[in-house]
């Protein structure tokens, strides 16, 4: 991913909002932007730690936050993991799954869900928002291991 072009959008995004790119926020929308995977607020500081040196813990922890407020980074909850971030889908929020045993994040598609969520609707009058917790399972690589 061009980490220049989404550090560049995410400016324009925050400025639309009245807020700043600040040299935080710069840092773990850069490290979010390098890393194919989903990442832990503890793999982001790391992230960060490694191109912006002196950056505080908490600092990013803010960022994380103010960024995901402003719908440019999203999160999941896996498991007992806790959150992972990633750069947001541009208004398409995909699917987790997350395997048991290794950890891996699995992105699906954003309609995985969607006869179940009808079915939900329909038979309990219930809506479900699948968006911020990961299907739990195990993977294809854990299971050829079993």
């Amino acid at each position: 991913m061009d980490v220049e072009l989404v550090i560049a959008q995410a400016s324009l995004a925050l400025r639309e909002r009245g807020e700043r790119l600040t040299g935080p926020r710069r840092a773990v929308l850069a490290v979010l932007a390098a890393s194919p995977g989903h990442l832990s607020a503890e793999q982001v500081f790391d992230g960060v730690s490694a191109v912006a040196p002196g950056v505080h813990r908490a600092s990013v922890y803010r960022s994380l936050e103010a960024l995901t407020a402003a719908g440019l980074v999203s999160h999941v909850h896996v498991g007992h993991q806790g959150a992972r971030y990633h750069l947001a889908d541009a208004g398409r929020n995909h699917l987790h799954a997350s395997c048991q045993r290794c950890g891996v994040v699995i992105d699906l598609a954003p309609d995985a869900l969607d006869a179940v969520a009808a079915d939900l609707t329909a038979n309990h009058g219930f809506r479900l928002d699948p968006s911020h917790v990961a299907l739990s399972g195990i993977c294809r690589e854990c299971l050829k291991a079993m």
